[in-house]
């Protein structure tokens, strides 16, 4: 599950920023005003989503990103500034004043990247069976329906899709049928 953390040096910003995204149907873990605290809770998580400021009391953000653990995003707000001299093509700016849409619609983009990541990571935990089924399947609906790979391929997953049911159910299921 997607954990969200808000990290400012001073804590009512950080609730501040909690309450909006809480109003506005996000789930915010831990509010935070330094970084060995962010770093605390994020080992304890699978992944997630950093929201920090420029400078927090024991570090700056690029610190703080650095110590990351695997699997967690920063989402970045600092003035303008601040964000020119921002050298890491991996997180994520918004420059301050924040305006709540900006906030919002940034985060629910990286939301749905975090959790399009998340899947395709578990697609790639097939095992060799799971993995065998789909191309039996595919190579049926490739002599049945005198298909290329990748249009069974597609098939099996908008099938899949469409069913609420997994690509190796789906699979199953042609076989069966076929």
């Amino acid at each position: 599950m997607l954990s969200i953390i808000v990290a400012f040096p001073k804590i009512d910003d950080a609730k501040s920023i909690k309450n909006t995204l809480i109003k506005n149907g996000f789930e915010v873990n831990s509010t935070c005003t330094t970084g060995a605290q962010v770093i605390s809770i994020t080992d304890q998580l699978d992944g997630g989503i950093v929201i920090s400021g420029y400078r927090l009391s024991d570090m700056y953000y690029n610190e703080l990103n650095n110590y990351l653990p695997k699997g967690f995003e920063m989402l970045l707000i600092a003035s303008p500034t601040k964000l020119a001299e921002s050298k890491e093509s991996n997180i994520v700016c918004l420059k301050m004043p924040l305006k709540i849409n900006d906030l919002l619609n940034t985060l629910q983009m990286m939301t749905y990247n975090y959790t399009r990541r998340k899947r395709k990571e578990k697609q790639k935990g097939r095992t060799e069976e799971e993995k065998a089924a789909i191309n039996k399947a595919k190579q049926v609906l490739m002599v049945r329906n005198n298909m290329t790979e990748e249009e069974a391929h597609r098939y099996i997953q908008k099938n899949s899709m469409d069913s609420g049911i997994n690509m190796v159910e789906m699979a199953e299921m042609i076989l069966n049928l076929l």
